[in-house]
Parts: structure tokens; sequence; C-alpha cells
């Protein structure tokens, strides 16, 4: 106990960091206090208060945290940051950003999304405050730079090049990656060098046009970060508890059908309009073949066996303007294959079987 007193004071009081070290008591006291809180709510627990409900609004902790915030700042600001005043407002100040954060994804999603899987982002709002702040008390002042002591550039740089590794793991998708790189160099470099997530923004970036990077990140998507994911809401639920399942007939699940029928549709129009620029591009071959055969036959070459324009004479140059001309029209209509087609007007036909159906059936959405 002696030992933790004297690292105590060494460590905290005599850096001035005891202001900071409240504030993170503040933070974890308060956030795992609310959690509790809630849960025993939850469940529906006799002996534990409720919801604050006057008149029967319901009040979040949310609006709590921000009166803790408000009396935090501005009585910093009031008693000119004197002892031993700063130490009692880090204190409250830490105890509003537990519960503002707690609610987090309230604000973000402007809806009640507390108990579903949107709620999740409140625990990596907290675990992302806690680690920053605790990033301030046991690291360096920011960049290694202690007025009247020498600049230490080596310590610069592995900062400055653990930053930049941080925000590229954390574009790659792998979010506590990047977040325990900032207190624990090298993990986040470790995160930078391998491939992204499929879903990440590096992703969307980077492999567009790189489709063996992004088959390994799908596959190792698929083995790796899973088993990951489930080994994160484990521990999610452990901590926050478990997400409601969302019922047919709750809001959410009537605005992720919204949007996935807008989705279909638009997936509908767009493969109508491809049919239908298909559609053209054939007429349009159709066209230029037998205006090329036209044009064959009118300078002197004969027609052969099959009604088709024969080989020689000036009637080369036409139609390969013609098979040009198909292609340009074959890759704009998005077709991955072309195919022969006869020049119509110059034979008939076969007959069709009356009860075969002439034309096909048009698409309806």
């Amino acid at each position: 106990m002696t030992t933790l007193l004297d690292g105590y004071r060494e460590h905290i009081v005599a850096t001035h960091k005891q202001p900071l070290f409240l504030l993170l008591v503040g933070f974890i006291v308060s956030f795992v206090f609310i959690r509790f809180s809630v849960r025993m709510i939850r469940a529906q627990v006799r002996w534990w208060p409720g919801n604050v409900t006057p008149g029967g609004l319901h009040i979040h902790h949310m609006v709590f945290g921000l009166g803790f915030l408000l009396v935090g700042g501005i009585g910093v600001f009031a008693t000119y940051g004197g002892h031993p005043w700063i130490d009692v407002f880090g204190l409250v100040f830490g105890i509003g950003c537990g519960l503002v954060l707690d609610e987090f994804a309230l604000i973000l999603h402007l809806d009640d999304v507390y108990w579903s899987e949107q709620g999740r982002k409140s625990v990596d709002a907290v675990i992302f405050g806690i680690l920053f702040t605790a990033l301030l008390l046991v690291g360096y002042v920011p960049l290694g730079v202690v007025p009247g002591e020498e600049t230490r550039w080596g310590l610069i740089t592995v900062i400055s090049v653990n930053s930049l590794a941080s925000v590229i793991t954390l574009l790659k998708g792998k979010v506590w990656t990047g977040l325990l790189g900032i207190m624990v160099p090298g993990l986040s470099w470790i995160g930078a060098v391998r491939l992204a997530r499929p879903s990440s923004p590096w992703a969307r970036w980077r492999y567009a046009d790189r489709p063996r990077r992004r088959a390994r990140a799908l596959r190792r998507e698929r083995l790796l970060h899973r088993r990951a994911d489930r080994a994160r809401t484990w521990l999610f639920d452990l901590i926050a508890g478990a997400p409601d399942k969302v019922s047919a007939n709750h809001p959410a699940a009537h605005r992720v059908a919204e949007r996935m029928s807008a989705r279909a549709t638009a997936h509908l129009d767009a493969h109508a309009a491809r049919a239908l620029a298909r559609r053209q591009a054939r007429l349009a071959d159709r066209r230029t073949a037998a205006a090329a055969a036209a044009t064959s036959g009118g300078s002197g070459t004969h027609p052969g066996p099959a009604g088709g324009p024969a080989h020689g004479g000036s009637g080369g140059a036409p139609a390969r303007t013609g098979r040009a001309q198909q292609s340009r029209r074959t890759v704009r209509a998005g077709r991955s294959r072309t195919h022969a087609v006869r020049p119509t007007g110059l034979e008939r036909r076969p007959e069709r079987h009356p009860h075969l159906r002439t034309r096909t059936r048009r698409m309806r959405r």
C-alpha cells in the first residue's frame, strides 16, 4: 500500500496529472455504474429504482451527463483552474463524459437504439475515450516536447510514424488494432501493413481495380475476422448486455425493409436499362450489317450462295467498318460477348409454328 501511495505521489501528483487522473476515474466509474443501472432496469429487478420519468417523460442519462459537463467545464474557468477546485471539477467532468458517451449512438442516429446493434457504437466511443485519456495520463507531453528541455527528435519521429500507422489501420477497418496501437507502438504498424477489411474505405479506394487482393481480403474476412468479431461480440455482451432482437413490426425493421426495397428497385431499373441498351445495340448491328451488304453488292461484288456478300472486290472495307461499329456498340451496351447477326432483308426467315410465341414478354417490375 505504501508503494502504491509513493508511486501515486511521484507519477501523478508530482507531475500535475491529478485532475486528469480524477477525470479518468470519474469516466470509468460513471460508465460502469450506468451500465449496471440500465441492465438492472432491463431485467426488471424490484429492488432497483427504474427510469426517471417525471410526468411520463423518459429522461435519458445523457441529459444528466450534459449537466455534469457544463458544471465541470464552466467551474474550471470560473475558479481560474486553482486547487483544489480543478481536481473536483475534473472528477465532475469525467462523470459527464461517461454518461454522455454511453448514449453516443442515440446522439448519432437521433433514435432510441440503445439496445439494438447500432447501440454498440456507444461502447466503441466509451472505450476510445478511455484509451485516449489513459494515453494522455501515462504518456509524455504531446510529441515529447517539455518546456525547458531539449527536444527529443527521435521520440517525435516514433510518435509521428505511429500516429500515421494508426490512421491507416483505422481506414483499413481495423478499429481495435488502430485504437490499441495508439498506446502500444508497433501494433498499429502490423495492422497498417496487412490487408484491409473488404467493407473498409481503404478497400473501396485501393482494391477496386485489384480483384486478387480483394479476393484475398474476402477469404481472410471469412476465416479470421468472423472469429474475432464473435469474440468481440461476446465481450461487448458481457460489458453492455446483448442487444434486443428487432421484431417484424418495429419501426427500425420497417426502415431497413424500405432501404432494401429501394436498392432492389434501383437494381431492377439498372437491369432494365441494360436490357434496353442491348436490344438497341442488336437492332443497330442488323441495320449496319444490312447497309454494309447493300454497299458491297452495289460496288460490284456478288452475293454468295447463302445470300451474303462474297469476299473480294471493294466490299471488304465497309464490312470491316460495320464490324468495328458493331464492336463499339457491343462495348457500350455492356455485352460480354458478340453474336453473329445475319443481314436482314436479303433472305426470308423460316416460317414459325403458329403456336409459338414470336415476341418476347416485356419485363414488368
